[in-house]
């Protein structure tokens, strides 16, 4: 009897649930995709209906060949691959190869979580590969590739000087690059303005202490100036309703008044009850920002994280499990049988007091993009507990798991109560106030606080106040200090503001977030400093061309546009012309607009325009007049050099010639310019020691995947391996402030 055959995207999802369905199946991998748009050419027929053509991707071929040979032996064919737009393009490419006389066997299934019962019933519940998602993906696809293919060159012609550097300009990636160097210039064009505030220390005749900032001098309230230079009319507004401490002189004045008063007393003392909600369980974005702000991981890292933990643990007596639901999504749907057990265990473990009346449900703000295909992330099942669990996940995988276990149960429990207590002291035309906070009933919060920092400040809020003061009741002056302050530019991003900012602007969706920070990063566009990203020289190069000649392309308003259309097309309400259509007509015309002031390189045989292609071996400038004219050049020969090698000044050790910077498959290194008579090289170093065995040095090194990390020039003796560049010795002292500028 032939078997039926289950085909997944990841071999260790494969082995996962091949524990589980026995061997009556068959499960394969296709080990992600199996076709793509081709590497060396567009790809798209643009006037064919944007037609894309697709290829067997190279190194495919014996998985695919397996595939075909399983299909043709079984039963029924079900597909398996990740439940959004890409596995169900992965799905539809299966269908594809396997031809039409395969198609009455095929059966597409979807696991939003990998356990053995939601992998049962799926496969009990089968249907059909949903063509509006793949043509949903296609679109999103051939979008892309026109961007990049058509504006990269652009870029490589424009800095043609930073050869070395792999350009590019992508759809969504540009847009973040754009709003990082944005930032960036506000920062540079701050002006900073001079500020002043006076706290006070004061006493009950009980010897009770209270801490208050002034906060109205003549009954108006103490403000800075919303602007670091404004003209006379404005400032004279401000101060009709407003009063300003920008000077130290003014501070010493308004400390000497208050140090003669001593008629301070309580004249006003208020008592606010309010509510604190939990927060949403998990989407992609959440998890990503809420995991680099607590964990200080890096969204890339987080992904791989998840991945892991969804597509199955070994929980030894208890087999392979998955521990939580897909991790790739933007609902925050939960199930109600899994609501149901979460209010059955919060119950049971932390009393009915920690229970609300009823379910909760949560509402996405910008409801309009959100993909409700499958939940939020949650744990699979309520009985793996992180302390049921830690023993058979490492260090970094249990810290994920257990945020992703708290957020869940804790967006189930009942709010916490909050009192706010105010208080404002007065003498004659001076008023301060003070503000603390006490938690009445905790509710959630026993379990899961977003919050890391003290909530107290320097400025009398946040701190207790004492329990029972009254009106009129006299207050004596212990203390007076003025402080002086400057306004700050706003933040630079760190990844996870970022990842909120594009969020709330549409931009991205659940499986691209990751790869737009590592895109940037790994690009060199950008750099982390201090968990800040800061745009580099080339990347502020790059964004100044884009947006000089691209502006109306590359902005947040165009590209939230085309996401939505995007989704429009993944609901069937609009179709894939439609869409292509609005995108190409402004892209294109555009394009030709800039093309028409773009010097052209000559070809120096014919005198045609050279155009930047792409071969197998990389980026080089051919005649347009081919196949009449083949003449070829290196881009090299057009850089800073005039395509002469960059000499590094030392001589080789092996032969006594120059050497020279040279670019490999692994990044730059040092090599002998009598090469190939001479095979020297050397692994250029970045002049920092290794953190780890502190006698070899840092160097920049690739995956095979082509990203880049940083490690030990002396493994395999130490193997030390870093995503970020570790800082040198010397620039390891905390900085000055914890301000983000």
């Amino acid at each position: 009897m032939s078997k039926d055959l289950i085909l997944v995207e990841s071999p260790s999802k494969a082995k996962t649930i091949n524990k589980y369905v026995g061997k009556s199946y068959v499960v394969e991998a296709t080990v992600g995709h199996i076709r793509n748009l081709p590497k060396t050419k567009l790809g798209i027929d643009i006037e064919n209906g944007f037609e894309p053509t697709l290829l067997n991707i190279r190194g495919k071929g014996d998985v695919i060949k397996k595939i075909k040979s399983l299909a043709s032996k079984s039963g029924i064919i079900y597909i398996a691959t990740d439940p959004d737009r890409e596995g169900e393009a992965i799905a539809q490419d299966v269908v594809d190869i396997l031809g039409k006389g395969a198609e009455e066997k095929i059966k597409r299934v979807l696991f939003n979580e990998i356990t053995k019962k939601a992998v049962n019933e799926a496969l009990k519940n089968p249907i059909k590969v949903d063509t509006h998602l793949v043509i949903s993906q296609r679109a999103r696809r051939v979008m892309d590739r026109i961007i990049g293919y058509k504006v990269s060159p652009f870029l490589w012609r424009a800095v043609i000087e930073a050869y070395g550097s792999s350009l590019s300009a992508g759809r969504v990636q540009s847009v973040a690059l754009r709003l990082i160097c944005e930032r960036e210039e506000e920062i540079e064009k701050f002006i900073a303005t001079e500020y002043w505030s006076i706290i006070a220390v004061f006493t009950t005749d009980k010897g009770e202490v209270i801490k208050a900032k002034l906060y109205e001098v003549n009954g108006k309230q103490i403000k800075v100036p919303p602007k670091p230079q404004m003209t006379n009319e404005d400032w004279d507004e401000f101060l009709k309703t407003n009063f300003a401490i920008t000077k130290q002189d003014l501070a010493t004045q308004i400390v000497e008044s208050l140090k003669q008063k001593n008629n301070y007393r309580i004249s006003d003392l208020t008592k606010k009850e309010s509510r604190r909600n939990p927060y949403p369980p998990f989407i992609t974005s959440s998890l990503q920002v809420e995991a680099s702000r607590k964990l200080r991981y890096r969204p890339r890292r987080t992904m791989m994280l998840a991945q892991q933990l969804y597509e199955g643990i070994d929980l030894g007596p208890e087999g392979t499990t998955g521990l939580i639901t897909y991790m790739r999504t933007d609902s925050t749907r939960l199930s109600e049988e899994v609501v149901a057990e979460a209010r059955q265990f919060i119950g049971d473990k932390y009393g009915k007091n920690y229970l609300p009346d009823g379910p909760k449900s949560y509402e996405q703000k910008n409801k309009k993009n959100v993909q409700d295909a499958h939940e939020a992330i949650r744990p699979t099942s309520l009985k793996y507990t992180p302390d049921f669990v830690k023993e058979y996940l490492d260090e970094a995988q249990f810290k994920l798991y257990e945020l992703i276990w708290k957020r869940f149960i804790a967006c189930q429990m009942e709010a916490a109560r909050l009192e706010t207590t105010t208080v404002s002291i007065s003498a004659d035309e001076y008023v301060f106030r003070s503000s603390g906070t006490t938690i009445l009933f905790d509710g959630f919060l026993t379990l899961y606080d977003e919050e890391l920092e003290d909530q107290n400040d320097q400025n009398g809020n946040g701190g207790l106040i004492p329990a029972g003061l009254a009106i009129d009741q006299k207050m004596n002056l212990q203390e007076l200090t003025p402080n002086q302050h400057f306004t700050k530019p706003p933040p630079r991003y760190t990844e996870s503001s970022l990842i909120k900012e594009l969020e709330s602007n549409g931009i991205g969706r659940p499986s691209t977030y990751a790869m737009i920070m590592g895109t940037i990063i790994d690009r060199k566009y950008v750099e982390q400093i201090e968990r800040k990203l800061v745009p580099t020289p080339l990347g502020r190069k790059v964004n100044g061309i884009l947006v000089q000649y691209f502006s109306n392309i590359f902005n947040v308003n165009f590209t939230a546009k085309m996401e939505d259309e995007l989704d429009l097309i993944a609901d069937g309400e609009i179709g894939y012309l439609n869409v292509l259509n609005d995108f190409y007509e402004p892209f294109s015309k555009t394009l030709n607009e800039v093309e028409s002031k773009l010097e052209k390189i000559k070809c120096d045989k014919c005198g045609g325009d050279m155009d930047i292609k792409i071969g197998r071996y990389g980026k080089y400038l051919a005649c347009t007049n081919y196949p009449e004219c083949k003449n070829i050049k290196s881009l090299k020969e057009f850089g800073p050099n005039g395509g002469e090698p960059e000499f590094t000044g030392d001589t080789c050790p092996k032969c006594g010639s120059r050497t020279v910077f040279r670019e490999g498959k692994f990044g730059r290194f040092i090599g002998c310019e009598k090469y190939p008579d001479c095979d020297f090289t050397k692994i250029v170093t970045l002049g920092l020691k290794c953190p780890k065995c502190s006698e070899g040095e840092v160097i920049t090194r690739r995956t095979k995947r082509g990203k880049i990390f940083y490690g030990c020039n002396r493994y395999p003796d130490c193997d030390f391996a870093s995503w970020t560049l570790p800082k040198a010795k010397e620039e390891e002292e905390p900085s000055s402030s914890d301000e983000e500028y």
